[in-house]
């Protein structure tokens, strides 16, 4: 279908400004804290806090968001930007709204970036985080309450690739994935379709990548999860794509070799809408559903694995 009508829009007027790629990561961070204040702000909720967790990479800055009624579980949250771009700030308004409408505790660490801190800090980051939260998640929400782990984009990357490594050690009930980076195949179909014109581009996520690591360590199953052996131990997974996405055929893929490896999976593909789409929930009623929809996803799935569960 043809480009939603608001991310046409949204296109269009940012058609002349610098691609992510364009410049240094200190200039491209630049540029994408100065749209944080288009994306409006988040719920109050209950209480948020800056903490620092213990770490391998040292002490880790997280932020914790505790939704207003009685918590359903713990969401770990890894935010995307290519493991160059991103922080606390930059989805401080998303975390506020996923811990509303899911009524969940969500705890997002400002992990590590490249190429500062290039491939494996970001992942031995977000491996830490879980392991924290299932170590904490008394004292974050209830004891054996159900966890999560959410990522979007290079988020989803390390979502997915944190959980498979993990999965002796931290038992969760689902991974959402938005528009995950799955493998380094930059000749798909969605690529070469979608590669220019829209807001992430092909070269993109080259540039992304070469901070991130060596080109020989690319195919590794730690960075492109694609080519991983074995997954079928993971938790059931949400992944959701967008149409006009050069990671689309990617995040299809990854789905569908979830599903041969006995993985339950939910798919589905926002017509119509690009990379980066679910920052715009304020701003879009599709974003905005979407958020909700997922939302209502991981409060279900909690309340089916706790019910029978002590939460004294």
């Amino acid at each position: 279908m043809p480009l939603d009508p608001f991310i046409a829009a949204l296109v269009e007027k940012t058609s002349e400004l610098p691609a992510l790629s364009d410049g240094t990561p200190e200039e491209s961070r630049a540029r994408l804290a100065l749209g944080r204040e288009a994306l409006g702000k988040g719920p109050a909720l209950k209480r948020v806090e800056d903490i620092v967790i213990p770490a391998l990479g040292g002490p880790l800055p997280t932020r914790v968001f505790y939704p207003d009624k009685k918590p359903r579980g713990i969401v770990t949250f890894l935010h995307g930007g290519g493991w160059v771009l991103g922080g606390l700030a930059d989805f401080d308004t998303y975390a506020r709204a996923l811990a509303q409408n899911s009524c969940c505790v969500v705890v997002m660490p400002d992990y590590r970036l490249a190429p500062e801190a290039p491939f494996p800090a970001g992942l031995e980051d977000s491996e830490d985080t879980l392991r924290w939260v299932a170590e904490n998640r008394a004292h974050l929400c209830w004891p054996n309450c159900p966890l999560v782990v959410v990522g979007d984009s290079a988020g989803g990357n390390l979502a997915t690739v944190a959980a498979r490594r993990l999965v002796n050690e931290v038992q969760l009930v689902l991974q959402v994935l938005y528009y995950p980076v799955t493998d380094s195949n930059f000749s798909t179909p969605s690529y070469r379709t979608h590669g220019e014109g829209f807001p992430l581009k092909g070269r993109d996520m080259r540039w992304f990548f070469g901070h991130y690591a060596p080109e020989a360590l690319w195919a590794s199953p730690d960075i492109s999860p694609l080519s991983s052996e074995d997954l079928s131990n993971l938790p059931p997974s949400i992944i959701v794509t967008a149409e006009y996405d050069i990671l689309a055929d990617e995040g299809r893929a990854y789905a569908q070799k979830l599903r041969t490896a006995g993985v339950e999976v939910m798919e589905r593909e926002l017509k119509g809408f690009t990379h980066g789409f679910i920052r715009l929930h304020n701003l879009n009623e599709t974003a905005r559903v979407e958020l909700e929809t997922v939302a209502e996803e991981i409060a279900a799935a909690c309340d089916r694995v706790s019910a029978g569960k002590d939460e004294i």
